[in-house]
């Protein structure tokens, strides 16, 4: 019978070993991206002194006394040179909270920080937190923005599920204390995709909203919107405007979120959003890109069809089947980009790719036509263009 100090010697080889694997790009290629053969994180990856009491007095048999379920839903920023993530890490008690992992070179090697985030409480605790979005505002504070979940007070005796949501707010100089600034007030039902954008606007802090009905369902909201507020102290969105709809039969029919803050660029600002359409089996999460005017990061100046990264292979599976969500990506300063995925609300990954190649897809990459022979049309125009090259080509053979 192996001894405990056996047995807890395997834990760390065995995790250690999973940490410290090489992630390597996988072989499909479409010229816009690179995904990689190894999730970045995942529920194993979570400390073994968050998980184990690692007393044999206390705990002989070396049981796993805090389940850890999944990691997922990462924010992400470059902070003293490290690649960091704020990921979610949801408890096999269903509770959600952040953690902070860092790697060396933003594709492998990510190990969490000795303690999860300590987020302080408003006057009115949250349930569940999740998703946030990290933005270095050029006031000085990184902001973290994410999805802070209530019990509906309104909600029928016995009824246990429903909800409310709203934009949960805090600010960190160094991703260790955090700062709880009261939630975001607006006036357009509940909010789950409240995104921080790095510059003022007219002096302004200018926020991308998904407002919402109900806790799920968008109902008569939905879209990307858009807002200003004077203060971060109270944020207070009074008018909020859509800039980007959710669509008929497209892949952002039922809903759609920005996901990260976006980058700036000298063609303008990249976006990353989250499109929900339905299917026979269910909903169905995939990512999409668009454009937004340097000047005015509320005006949309492409948008590329179709899904950007949706969900492939063994992605597919997991605690909620069919989704890629991403609420983070790190642009270096050489036009590197590494994009934070999470499939099927239960692991992380990363696809990397350039500033210049995500401008090309945004601006090149010819937009829906919202019908099929539109489609169709778009195909026989690219194909009418390619074989009079390829025709060409072999002709000077």
């Amino acid at each position: 019978m192996k001894t405990f100090e056996t047995k807890l010697k395997a834990l760390i080889n065995e995790q250690e070993a999973l940490i410290s694997q090489k992630n390597t790009p996988k072989a499909a290629y479409n010229g816009i991206y690179d995904r990689y053969e190894n999730p970045v994180l995942t529920r194993a990856h979570a400390p073994l002194h968050w998980r184990y009491d690692m007393n044999p007095d206390t705990n002989p048999f070396l049981m796993e006394r805090i389940g850890i379920n999944a990691t997922f839903n990462a924010g992400a920023i470059k902070f003293n040179g490290k690649y960091i993530v704020v990921a979610r890490v949801e408890g096999n008690d269903r509770k959600s909270f952040f953690a902070v992992a860092e790697s060396p070179n933003g594709i492998d090697n990510f190990r969490f920080w000795d303690y999860p985030v300590v987020l302080p409480e408003t006057d009115e605790p949250d349930t569940n937190v999740y998703d946030m979005r990290l933005t270095q505002h050029e006031d000085g504070w990184i902001y973290g923005l994410f999805c802070t979940e209530r019990k509906d007070p309104k909600a029928p005796q016995g009824d246990t599920s429903s909800a409310v949501a709203q934009c949960g707010i805090a600010r960190t100089k160094d991703l260790k204390t955090w700062e709880r600034l009261p939630d975001l007030i607006t006036y357009s039902g509940q909010q789950r995709n409240v995104v921080l954008h790095p510059e003022f606007i007219d002096g302004k802090y200018a926020l991308y909203t998904r407002p919402q009905d109900g806790f799920i369902d968008t109902g008569s909201g939905g879209g990307i919107g858009f807002g200003l507020t004077d203060s971060m102290e109270n944020a207070e969105i009074k008018e909020e405007s859509i800039i980007h709809n959710k669509t008929y039969h497209t892949v952002y029919e039922v809903k759609n979120g920005q996901g990260p803050a976006p980058i700036k660029t000298e063609n303008g600002w990249l976006h990353l959003a989250h499109g929900v359409r339905n299917t026979a089996a269910g909903l169905r999460y995939t990512l999409y890109m668009f454009m937004t005017s340097l000047e005015d990061p509320s005006k949309i100046i492409a948008v590329p069809g179709g899904h950007f990264i949706a969900p492939y292979s063994e992605e597919r599976v997991g605690d909620v089947p069919n989704v890629t969500f991403a609420n983070g990506w790190i642009a270096d300063e050489d036009g590197k980009v590494f994009i934070y995925y999470a499939s099927s609300d239960t692991r992380l990954h990363v696809a990397t790719s350039t500033i210049d190649q995500l401008i090309d897809y945004c601006l090149n990459t010819p937009q829906d036509g919202l019908r099929s022979d539109a489609s169709v049309q778009t195909i026989c125009q690219l194909a009418e263009k390619n074989l009079a090259f390829m025709n060409q080509f072999a002709n000077q053979d």
